[in-house]
């Protein structure tokens, strides 16, 4: 359920003509009273022998004269106004139940307390099973004031209470740094217009991948334009640029007007100085990128991103967040068409769990974004569609920490939106790695390379073996431990060193994960057989022990052996 408190000045005269009329777009069905403060106000939808204009004046000239006897002395704000919205898969409720809901919205607010004679006036107006409006004035009946301090958050308490007194959906408690939901009227707007989302929803997606793509503020305007969106920026008396406003083109208002949408009011962390904060942090001066296989950076990043999560500072693991919502933001274009609509999905459910109330460090997250930006310019790099299943395996990983990280500091939303980003991850990699790996492991190499790379994963990795082997892709992992070895690696070591990238423990598939490590280190450059034999002569000086002759030792272990 969901209450959403709104105040103006003036009477309410305007407040219950809208109420009681048809709406924008004749969405008002069969409105009318279900409650009031004395139970008999009089009902405009429900006066069926008198004019309902008189009706409707009749109404707001009760609510309002608690205000009109206090004449100058009456407060600037005096409108109070509160949709109340149940979740479309809620039980329909009936008008004595919505009229309960009323009085405990209005109680929780101060305006009417239970039991007060002398509180303020308001009734609440059905519109539709699924929601009501409370209108109220913000002078008592005895001249004072209510005491309505911190009103938003105690009416949020008490609809958390009411959706468990009634079996409807309970809704997670929030920080207040979620995004600006769409109002109604933009929702009956893109209905008309036959669009999917609402003018504001396709600004904010527009102006995240702007953020996630661009490496300096004017690379960020010019970004924005590029889409076709119209860009004023706000400047203060100096010149210099304190903010910005868009308009999506053919968005226009009631008098032709394009609507325009400031970038704090699209989300907090779409601010200018949010954003100017993130870009200092990422800039092409603040990290240099070494060369090599964007995919390969990004992944090794992400990997990291759960070490930072787990082991860091706050700022830190907030600043990777960030990161990885951006990152999210930019890769449905790098992805077939069959799995684009699921990665969108999961990069606009991630958005809620990349904004909380700690402030975020995006240095540490540069070497991401900036791979990842990479890859956006140039997403056919590597067209066997490996690079993003791999990416794609290390940020199940990543979200799957994020939504434990969140639940370590009680963000119930943000945990919310990453356990349901993960599951349109999930979707979407099992659509892109499939193929990816059935094509590798067409290329499994012999039986007996086959027992030789068991017999060595029996060896540096006994706890892991069983399951690694029983997996799904361990063709696959064969066949690239086999690429590897036949550009020059030995198969024992690359494996060793996957092993003791991160531990397997949290992997849903060990194989899949260690495909793509050995296929990131296989692409590396090999040692030469020089190089190799001087390094196998120094593991062997430092391993020879002085150890009776009739006494077994173990196997030789490969160089650096995974440490217990």
């Amino acid at each position: 359920m969901i209450p959403k408190i709104i105040t103006g000045k003036g009477s309410t005269r305007r407040l219950i003509a809208y109420l009681f009329g048809k709406g924008t777009a004749n969405e008002h069905v069969d409105p009318h009273l279900v409650g009031s403060w004395n139970d008999f106000a009089p009902d405009p939808g429900r006066s069926p022998h008198r004019d309902p204009k008189e009706v409707e004046k009749q109404l707001f000239t009760q609510l309002d004269q608690p205000v009109a006897m206090l004449g100058t002395r009456a407060p600037k704000t005096t409108v109070w106004h509160c949709p109340v919205r149940a979740a479309p898969e809620d039980p329909v409720l009936s008008d004595a139940q919505w009229a309960e809901i009323a009085r405990r919205i209005v109680a929780a607010a101060g305006i009417a307390p239970a039991g007060d004679a002398e509180a303020c006036r308001w009734v609440a107006v059905r519109h539709a099973d699924d929601h009501i409006h409370i209108a109220a004035t913000l002078v008592r009946q005895d001249g004072r004031r209510p005491r309505r301090d911190r009103d938003i958050r105690a009416v949020q308490r008490e609809a958390r209470k009411i959706e468990i007194d009634y079996g409807l959906r309970r809704l997670k408690p929030g920080d207040r740094t979620a995004a600006k939901r769409p109002t109604s009227k933009e929702h009956f707007k893109a209905k008309r217009q036959g669009q999917d989302a609402t003018a504001r929803e396709i600004v904010r997606v527009r102006v995240r991948r702007a953020v996630a793509e661009a490496s300096s503020e004017a690379e960020f305007f010019g970004l924005l334009e590029a889409t076709g969106m119209t860009v004023r920026p706000k400047a203060g008396p100096s010149g210099d640029v304190l903010g910005y406003s868009v308009a999506l083109p053919g968005d226009v208002n009631e008098q032709n007007e394009p609507v325009w949408y400031s970038g704090s009011t699209l989300a907090g962390d779409l601010s200018l100085p949010k954003i100017r904060q993130r870009l200092a942090g990422s800039g092409p001066k603040a990290v240099v990128v070494r060369p090599g296989n964007p995919w390969h950076q990004a992944t090794a990043a992400t990997e990291r991103i759960p070490h930072h999560l787990t082991h860091g500072d706050d700022h830190v693991a907030q600043g990777q967040l960030a990161a990885l919502g951006g990152a999210l933001d930019l890769l449905p274009f790098t992805a077939p068409d069959t799995a684009r609509a699921e990665l969108e999905r999961a990069a606009t459910t991630f958005e809620r769990a990349t904004c909380s109330r700690i402030a975020a460090d995006h240095t540490s997250a540069r070497v991401l974004r900036r791979s990842v930006q990479t890859i956006w310019r140039n997403p056919t790099g590597q067209s066997d569609g490996a690079g993003l299943a791999m990416l794609l395996d290390a940020m199940l990983t990543a979200v799957a920490f994020a939504m434990h990280w969140h639940r370590k500091h009680q963000h119930a939303q943000q945990e919310a939106a990453a356990g349901q980003a993960l599951a349109h991850l999930q979707t979407a990699s099992a659509e892109i790695a499939g193929p990816v790996l059935d094509s590798l492991a067409r290329r499994a190499p012999t039986l007996q390379t086959k027992h030789r790379y068991t017999h060595h994963l029996k060896q540096v990795a006994p706890e892991h073996a069983e399951r690694i082997i029983q997996d799904r892709a361990w063709d696959a992992l064969v066949a690239v431990l086999a690429e590897a070895e036949a550009t020059g690696h030995n198969a024992a070591t690359i494996l060793d060193q996957a092993l003791n990238q991160r531990t397997l423990d949290d992997a849903r598939s060990p194989a899949r994960a260690l495909t793509w490590r050995i296929q990131r280190l296989g692409q590396r450059h090999a040692p030469s057989p020089r190089a190799q034999a001087a390094k196998a002569r120094s593991v062997a000086q430092h391993t020879a022990a002085p150890a009776p002759a009739a006494t077994a030792g173990p196997p030789l272990r490969p160089p650096h052996g995974r440490r217990r």
